[in-house]
């Protein structure tokens, strides 16, 4: 279960108080994500999401992520709306983390999704990109070419297992020929950077939601493309879904053609993305701390993932 801050019903009543959203009637842990501890939380006004920020998410970052996902929703998309306290502020703080409130949006995350609701993921990415393009807040990708490096060279000093010390040879290899793939005049803007299956709601066969912007950054929309292929076209173990990419593509490209030299781009934004999750999921293995709630995710069902883009890139 994700949860790195407990809160009990007391704290959270004391919290919620200053948003004008009713009495709180139930808080209920949510065991989904690694990154940040959520709590579904349901007052007699409504049901919302109650989330403390950890790890990877600065507080200086926040309001580009709110922003955006408040932007999103006021051009009717379907992102989760913050909520504003009595001073008009997104940001709290509870149990010593900053903290907010958004609305809770219904559906679920699905395993297997169709072809017709991979190209709906896709058509929505690219709706996402086009509608938020005139935000005016920036924020630097937290997890770009610099923090590769920085994760590469603390994950090498801390790898033990065979497993581990092998993924961080294969990184190194990977990151000495990806070096920055961001430096080409690509389209861009901000993007979700984490459109992953368990981010994108759907109800009744329709996309009714997505969530969780806070990796949400200014990048290149093929990039954000880049991310969502690898995570949607391939099972946990990081094998090839036999059409989900292509489909995938196909819906984002009914909203949003992309233009040559994006295309050109994918296969090395591809390779980018893998290397990104990757580190990132090695890094929490071979830093996991016990006492979280949360069992970190395989690095390697990414770096498999890397051959499927440089055969593409060589083709």
């Amino acid at each position: 279960m994700a949860v790195f801050t407990p809160v009990t019903e007391d704290e959270a009543r004391d919290f919620v108080r200053g948003y004008g959203l009713g009495e709180v009637t139930a808080l209920v842990a949510i065991a989904e994500g690694v990154e940040n501890t959520n709590y579904r939380l349901e007052t007699t006004q409504g049901r919302f999401v109650l989330t403390l920020f950890e790890g990877r998410t600065d507080a200086a970052s926040l309001p580009f992520c709110l922003g955006l996902t408040d932007h999103l929703a006021e051009a009717g998309f379907p992102a989760a709306r913050p909520r504003r306290d009595a001073d008009g502020q997104w940001i709290g703080e509870l149990n010593g983390r900053s903290a907010a409130i958004v609305d809770w949006l219904n559906g679920a995350w699905l395993r297997a999704p169709s072809a017709d609701e991979l190209k709906q993921a896709g058509a929505a990415l690219a709706r996402l990109h086009l509608s938020a393009r005139d935000f005016g807040v920036r924020r630097a990708n937290p997890v770009g070419p610099a923090q590769w490096r920085a994760l590469l060279g603390r994950s090498a000093q801390g790898a033990v297992s065979p497993e581990d010390l092998a993924l961080v040879a294969g990184c190194a290899e990977a990151l000495s020929r990806v070096d920055d793939p961001f430096a080409d005049d690509l389209p861009s803007g901000p993007i979700h950077a984490d459109y992953f299956p368990d981010n994108i709601l759907f109800e009744n066969g329709k996309l009714s939601g997505v969530i969780d912007f806070y990796f949400g950054c200014d990048g290149p929309f093929a990039y954000d493309l880049a991310i969502a292929l690898t995570a949607w076209g391939f099972d946990g173990d990081g094998r090839e879904i036999a059409g989900a990419a292509e489909a995938f593509r196909r819906g984002y490209e009914t909203v949003r053609p992309l233009t040559p030299v994006e295309r050109e781009a994918l296969p090395r934004l591809g390779e980018a993305a893998c290397l990104r999750f990757t580190l990132t999921r090695l890094h929490d293995r071979i830093f996991h701390d016990p006492a979280n709630l949360v069992t970190p995710k395989d690095p390697a069902a990414f770096f498999r993932r890397m051959d499927y883009w440089r055969v593409a890139e060589a083709a």
